[in-house]
């Protein structure tokens, strides 16, 4: 099984970037995603900083229209404070793409909140300090350093007390919203290679196979995710052909239902 701590940053991280390269590099010819993957225990994840060096290659992209700081409903069960935990994870690291230092410090307050929500607060606390403190002086690669140790933290509070299956929760709500942000992107700037980013059917199997491993769990948005996940594997499991811009807008919808059920109450 795939650790919470390479999960979430290899997954999660993935499509929201660590950093966002500047180069002047043409584009390739063809991006793909094998290429700039690492196989982690038989699960091909992409890596942030090629996924996003890509992205900015093929198009400009203005991160500030995806930054999302609004508080979602309050939550008692430790399953969907997880599920949500990893979308406002992955907020941040949109926000810190966008360079937008009011949001960073929002959303880093609302990712301590919610690990107290599952028992984990006391490992978050001093990462909180530290981004807020990062982000007002616009020092973005030190914002993107204490996230990443966030998620260290988070892993190891969470092994300590045998929650590994709300780790894997928090890595999927995480990696639900980088996929959506991803295809949102691709969506309104397509191109062949933009859509290859998403050609992950591997990745999606590993969180369908997590999900089945969790009866107990018997929650409506576990099934919604469950069953949407079903839909979102034929779109990108195409073997050697192009993923459609049809099958990308797909893509996105589904992922934005998703998405938007993990931080609404039912």
């Amino acid at each position: 099984m795939i650790s919470f701590s390479k999960s979430l940053k290899l997954s999660v991280i993935a499509l929201l970037g660590v950093t966002l390269y500047a180069s002047a590099t043409p584009a390739p010819q063809r991006i793909d995603v094998k290429q700039m993957s690492k196989k982690v225990e038989n699960v091909v994840v992409p890596l942030p900083n090629e996924i996003f060096g890509a992205l900015n290659k093929l198009g400009s992209v203005n991160w500030r229209e995806y930054v999302r700081t609004e508080k979602s409903s309050n939550f008692t069960e430790r399953p969907r404070i997880a599920l949500l935990l990893g979308t406002v994870i992955a907020d941040g690291f949109i926000a810190v793409q966008a360079e937008d230092a009011p949001a960073v410090k929002e959303i880093g307050q609302r990712v301590l909140s919610l690990s107290k929500g599952i028992g984990v607060g006391n490992s978050i606390t001093p990462h909180a300090k530290a981004i807020t403190e990062a982000a007002d002086k616009r020092k973005w690669e030190n914002v993107r350093q204490e996230l990443d140790r966030t998620q260290s933290s988070v892993q190891a509070a969470m092994n300590e007390v045998h929650d590994e299956k709300l780790s894997q929760l928090v890595s999927l709500g995480g990696w639900l919203r980088g996929t959506q942000v991803l295809s949102s992107v691709v969506t309104k700037h397509f191109s062949a290679d933009g859509a290859e980013l998403l050609h992950q059917p591997d990745l999606l199997v590993h969180f369908q196979t997590q999900l089945q491993a969790m009866p107990e769990f018997n929650l409506p948005i576990i099934r919604d995710i469950q069953s949407g996940l079903g839909e979102v594997k034929p779109l990108v499991d195409v073997g050697s052909s192009h993923i459609s811009p049809e099958s990308v807008r797909r893509i996105n919808e589904i992922t934005t239902r998703l998405d938007n059920g993990i931080v609404t109450r039912d």
